[in-house]
């Protein structure tokens, strides 16, 4: 796992407890927020993993051309 994947997957989980306290709150605003705080965490989430793809299969080119 990356850093961009670990940063993502905590910005989704920082967005989905500001979505709770929004609802719990009754505040639009607050819970507003933690969706697109989710939404911006999912999208660093997968390209972090789309990085260590194209890392591994960089990776796996290399390796074969050593042998």
């Amino acid at each position: 796992m990356n850093r961009d994947e670990l940063e993502g997957k905590a910005e989704a989980l920082k967005g989905k407890v500001k979505q709770a306290a929004g609802d719990l709150t009754d505040n639009d605003r607050l819970r507003n927020e933690g969706e697109a705080d989710e939404i911006a965490g999912d999208t660093q989430d997968a390209i972090g993993r789309g990085r260590r793809k194209v890392g591994e299969a960089i990776e796996g080119v290399g390796d074969s051309i050593k042998k």
